[in-house]
Order: C-alpha cells, then sequence, then structure tokens
C-alpha cells in the first residue's frame, strides 16, 4: 500500500533538519537519518509531495519513524456518507442530547448503544428525536462490549467512536476522516480538551491544564514506548477492515490502550491529530475525580498480561538508569559517576555519527535530551509509579525522604510553568499529587489483585543500531 498522489507531509516540529538538510534527528523512537541525495532533492522547505513511488517511499519513511506529519489541509476532503457514528451509552441522557446536534450533517449513520441504562426509555427518547439508530443491550456489558455491538451493525468503510460525555467541534470528524488518504492508516484521534463550564472549580481548571486524556497541541504518530503511546477512545474514528477483532470486551479498563497496541502491532498506522479537537466533560467534584484516576490505573495490569513488552511505567537506556540511580543514592561518589557516564555516552554517541559535520555538538546535545528524559522519568517513579514504596522508604531513610520531597517539588514546579493553568500554584500542586497519588493506588491495587509486579518494572533498552538510509524507489 502506497501513499496517492498528491499526499504531502510536513517534517515535524521537533526534528532537526542538519548538514546541509542531509540529515534528520528526532522521530519517534528518535534516530538520526541520513537522506541520499535523490531523497534531498524531494524535500521543499521541509516538505514532500508524493509525485511518484521514490517521493511516496520518502513520505512513508518519514511518516512511519515519526520525522513527519501529513499536512492535513492538503489531504483530499473528507466524504462523511462513508463515515457512521457509534455511540455507547448508559444513561446520562441530558449529555447524549448534547452530543448528538454536534455532529456533522451528511455522515450515514448514527447508532447509539444502550448498555444497560437504569432508565431506557429516557435514552430511547433522546435517540428516536434525533433520528438515530438505538441498540440495546439488557444488561450492563462495558464500553468496549457496546462499541463492538454498534461496530457490527455499520457498513460504512470508516466508523467513528464517541462517548455521550463529549461535544464534537465541528471540524472533528471530517479532518479527523481525511488522514485515511493513507492507506495504512487504521485509527485517527482528536485532541480532546474540556467543555467550558460556566461554573468551574478548581479541579475542572486542572483538569484544563492536566486531563489525563488531553495528548497535547503536536501532532504524532502513536506508538508504544514514544511520547504518544496510546490515545483514548473517547472519540476516534477508525477503518472498519483494520478494526479486526475491535475492543475486548473483557476489559472495563485500559480497552483503547490494548486496541492501538494491538493496531500498531498488526502492522498499521494510528494517528494523533490536535487540529481536531473534541470537548469532554471533566469530572467536577474530588471524589469522582479521584475515582476516576484510580480507575484508570486499574488498567495496568491487565494490559501488562497482554502487551508485557510495552506496560514499563518508565523506559531506561543503561546509561540513564545508572545516572538515575547515582542521582538518587546522593553519595561522594554520586556526581563523578554522573560526570563521567555522561561523558562516555557523548563519546560513543560522536563516533556513531561521526558522519555529520559537527557530531560531539549533536552528541552533547542527544546526551543532554537522554539526561532530561531520565530525570523525567525517575520523578514519576517516585511520586506516581512508585510512590508507596517511596512513602516506605521516608520513613526510615533520610536520602529517600530528601529525594521524594525534591521530586515532587520539581514535577509541580515543571508543570505548573510549562502548563500555565487558571489556577493559584497551591491549589495546582494539591491536584497534582493527588492525581498521581490515585493513578498510583489504581496501578497497585491491580497489580496486587492480578499477583503480578509486571506493570512496575521499568525497562530497559539498549541503543538500537542505526537505521538504514532512506533511498527513494529510482
Amino acid at each position: 500500500m502506497t501513499l496517492p498522489e498528491g499526499f504531502a507531509v510536513r517534517i515535524g516540529r521537533h526534528t532537526r533538519v542538519v548538514d546541509g538538510g542531509a540529515v534528520l534527528i528526532g522521530g519517534a523512537p528518535a534516530r538520526v537519518a541520513r537522506l541520499t541525495a535523490a531523497a534531498r532533492q524531494r524535500v521543499a522547505d521541509r516538505e514532500v509531495i508524493v509525485t511518484d513511488m521514490a517521493s511516496a517511499a520518502l513520505a512513508d519513511y518519514l511518516l512511519e519513524n515519526g520525522l513527519a506529519d501529513p499536512i492535513v489541509e492538503r489531504l483530499p476532503p473528507a466524504d462523511l456518507s462513508q463515515l457512521s457514528v457509534v455511540i455507547p451509552a448508559m444513561d446520562r441522557p441530558g449529555l447524549l442530547a448534547r452530543l448528538l446536534p454536534s455532529l456533522p450533517e451528511g455522515l450515514a449513520e448514527v447508532i447509539v448503544v444502550d448498555d444497560g441504562s437504569e432508565d431506557p426509555s429516557a435514552v430511547a427518547e433522546v435517540v428516536a428525536a434525533a433520528g438515530a439508530r438505538l441498540l440495546v443491550h439488557e444488561t450492563n456489558l462495558g464500553p468496549a462490549a457496546a462499541r463492538n455491538t454498534g461496530a457490527a451493525g455499520v457498513s460504512t468503510e470508516y466508523v467513528a467512536f464517541v462517548d455521550t460525555d463529549v461535544v464534537l467541534d465541528p471540524q472533528c470528524l471530517p479532518l479527523l476522516l481525511r488522514h485515511f488518504a493513507d492507506p495504512r492508516l487504521a485509527l485517527a484521534a482528536p485532541r480532546i480538551v474540556g467543555v467550558a463550564s460556566s461554573t468551574p472549580t478548581w479541579i475542572t481548571r486542572y483538569e484544563d491544564a492536566r486531563s489525563s486524556l488531553d495528548l497535547g497541541a503536536e501532532p504524532a504518530p502513536v506508538k508504544p514506548q514514544t511520547r504518544v503511546a496510546w490515545v483514548p477512545t473517547t472519540c476516534v474514528v477508525v477503518r472498519q477492515s483494520m478494526l479486526g477483532d475491535g475492543f475486548d470486551p473483557l476489559l472495563r479498563a485500559g480497552e483503547d490502550v490494548d486496541l492501538v497496541w494491538r493496531l500498531t502491532e498488526a502492522g498499521h498506522r494510528v494517528r494523533f491529530e490536535p487540529a481536531a479537537v473534541a470537548q469532554h466533560e471533566h469530572r467536577a467534584h474530588a471524589r469522582q475525580w479521584l475515582a476516576r484516576k484510580f480507575f484508570y490505573g486499574t488498567g495496568a495490569m491487565p494490559l501488562a498480561a497482554r502487551h508485557p513488552e510495552h506496560i514499563a511505567p518508565v523506559i531506561f537506556a543503561p546509561w540513564s538508569l545508572l545516572v538515575f540511580v547515582a542521582a538518587v543514592a546522593q553519595r561522594r561518589w554520586s556526581l563523578p559517576v554522573i560526570a563521567v557516564t555522561l561523558g562516555v555516552v557523548i563519546v560513543r554517541i560522536s563516533r556513531r555519527i561521526g558522519h555529520l559535520r559537527c557530531p560531539w555538538r549533536e552528541s552533547a546535545r542527544l546526551t543532554g535530551n537522554g539526561l532530561l528524559s531520565a530525570l523525567a522519568q525517575g520523578i514519576a517513579l517516585f511520586v506516581r509509579h512508585w510512590w508507596p514504596l517511596a512513602l516506605a522508604g521516608s520513613v526510615v531513610s533520610r536520602r529517600v525522604r530528601r529525594a521524594t520531597v525534591v521530586a515532587a517539588v520539581a514535577d509541580t514546579v515543571w508543570e505548573y510553568a510549562r502548563l500555565r493553568p487558571r489556577l493559584d500554584p497551591a491549589r495546582f500542586a494539591v491536584a497534582r499529587r493527588l492525581d498521581d497519588l490515585a493513578y498510583g493506588a489504581g496501578v497497585w491495587w491491580s497489580s496486587l489483585r492480578g499477583r503480578s509486579i509486571r506493570a512496575l518494572v521499568p525497562s530497559i533498552v539498549r541503543a538500537q543500531r542505526p537505521p538504514s538510509r532512506p533511498r527513494p524507489k529510482e
């Protein structure tokens, strides 16, 4: 399957073009890619437009490795008559009535699956008023099963799954559908932001800035162990022919992650497109909010059983793990070990990228990025995934206590400066810590119930061999 003529990609904002366009540094996972002379001729203003097999091969390479993103506005217009919408619902007729008018006109069909509502007549009344089709589960089987039931009744090439607590921006589904000009694309997801509230609480203000469902403002390929490792199925569009067995009905949490990882394992592509926006009704009260965060965490163990190679809470290279351990140890030898380790890594990387004009400078930059990643992941272990261990260690060890406090403060300060939430620093700090405590508790609860610590064990990944040089077919 090749990209069609006219398909355009743009080299990503975080992909660095060096040596006069001969080398690209970036991607997901990060790599140093050398372009042949023929490939460089097909890049103009950081863009590649498919005109023949050679440019199609180059664009496909850049997409596959996260070095470039589709230029959405240049993709063919969406044909909404090829799209059906499936909405799993359980009560909440008011939210359903708000969602249905936000769907674009011209859709093939809208199917609402009532998944065991306590008041099915209220749901049926809303569905009938909107002219949608209603399917009913007599008992609650979960959102995964409801989506599968809806998808089984769809005859169009594409299906959108949309939850009831969502309001769609007018161009959300049309923009996502444009991405399917890529014949390898199986699923596209929008950015999930909060619904504007007339009476915001400190919880909704925090969620507006740091929602678990909001994956940011940068487009990205979705792959395990990368910056965007999954997307929520709060709102997604999928290609029916690639959906396979659909969602796992045994999963009540993490069914979206499981589907995305199965699609990527099958060789399909998944895209996150923040230009498409869906607004989500965030939990506004602390009890409901914390319960939801805990619920998200409970999906870790079932995912670990199905995808043990992807579920690690953090990913270290051997050298970054050594730096992390040395920093946590807080011994006299810690700084020398860190300095020597970084020096060795810089030398090794510079030798691997010796073909660059400035290998030492690029090596130092790559090592610095790796160091920042290691520190960020180490902080996440202390305050999120391993907080019960950090808490217990803090009781008996001054060093662990100091490391935990530093991690919690550093995480809060960094996130507040990065996000600039509409919330004062004190309440943001409280919300940030409660967020991590609730999610981490869910992970530990599911791990204890499953009698496995697989979801809590970091992954140590050795550096990959340099990728082959992309050569467009002549």
